[in-house]
């Protein structure tokens, strides 16, 4: 790597990617126990991502999520106990049990919300972008999405305005190889979908999605040159969901011996093997790592359990619609 990662960041990558990863399998067992109610889309394969470009975030720092967004979240500092109760429809969720898995936002730490809708995020990041220029600041909005995204139109709009009037945007394309249940090789004649960068004249680089010190380096790289004024950067982030599309899904579209050979390339298990063979972190600490993200999730479990769930009478608060 051109970027250091050190060890204090590099054991936070890891804590990311683990907290991730122990909420999705989480999350899989309370959602077959009937214990959280609506669809479920797991991000479990895909934590080297979102582990990687957020940890080159800041605090200040803004991220459009998508329908898999749990992973988003946490990595940008979102709260367990909080999704949970989301997930569990209870009033002290993240928008008080009404938004469910597909639309936990927190602007406070920069989450603007992830998105039922696919590509959903794409104009709201451009707009984003056109406001941290208007005011002169030096943030950055990083857009999440997939690669079947990358087909409809408002993807290509986003890009061309941020393109054109250099905007602070980092778009990152998160290639888990299918868009729901279609295979890009059949929804896309390109084998790389950074490609469509060039037709806006955009910085654009492929990296191994499951190697999240490329993540974090690409993603530091976009952000540094976002911040000097210089616009946008694309960032395909080629990866494998190991669950089915939604959970429930039969996946009639992909072989088990493939998801087995995508699993022998774990993020996780990767990023460990660099930290232990390169003395940048110890057995010990990975392992109180995981013991503390342990801990942290049955109370956010709990947390869920405990709380009420909305009051009838609520049902039409927070709602509002726009009159022309």
């Amino acid at each position: 790597m051109s970027i250091t990662l050190n060890k204090q960041t590099a054991e936070q990558i890891y804590r990311t990617m683990v907290k991730i990863r122990r909420f999705e399998e989480r999350v899989i067992q309370l959602y077959a126990d009937g214990e959280i109610p609506g669809f479920m889309h797991i991000y479990v394969g895909e934590e080297a991502v979102a582990a990687g470009v957020c940890a080159a975030l800041n605090k200040e720092d803004y991220i459009t999520s998508t329908h898999r967004g749990h992973g988003h979240c946490i990595a940008k500092g979102g709260r367990l106990d909080l999704m949970m109760a989301e997930l569990f429809g209870r009033k002290t969720g993240y928008c008080k049990g009404k938004g469910g898995s597909m639309h936990i936002a927190d602007f406070d730490i920069g989450i603007l919300g992830a998105n039922g809708i696919v590509g959903g995020g794409l104009p709201i990041a451009a707009g984003t972008g056109a406001g941290i220029k208007y005011k002169g600041e030096k943030k950055v909005c990083v857009c999440f999405f997939g690669d079947g995204a990358t087909n409809i139109g408002p993807f290509h709009e986003a890009c061309n305005l941020a393109s054109t009037w250099e905007l602070p945007v980092i778009f990152v394309c998160e290639n888990n190889q299918f868009a729901q249940t279609t295979p890009q090789s059949e929804h896309q004649k390109i084998k790389d979908v950074a490609r469509r960068a060039i037709a806006y004249d955009m910085p654009a680089v492929t990296v191994d999605g499951n190697d999240v010190a490329k993540v974090y380096e690409a993603a530091s790289k976009a952000a540094e040159f976002a911040r000097q004024g210089d616009g946008p950067t694309f960032i395909e982030c080629k990866t494998y969901r190991w669950r089915g599309h939604w959970e429930g899904d039969p996946q009639p579209y992909r072989t088990v011996e493939d998801v087995a050979r995508w699993k022998e390339k774990c993020p996780i298990n990767r990023f460990k093997d660099y930290l232990l063979s390169n003395n940048i972190s110890t057995q010990q600490i990975l392992d109180k790592i995981e013991n503390e993200v342990a801990r942290q999730l049955e109370q956010a479990v709990e947390f869920a359990r405990k709380s009420p769930l909305p009051d009838v009478q609520e049902a039409y608060s927070d709602v509002f619609t726009v009159l022309e």
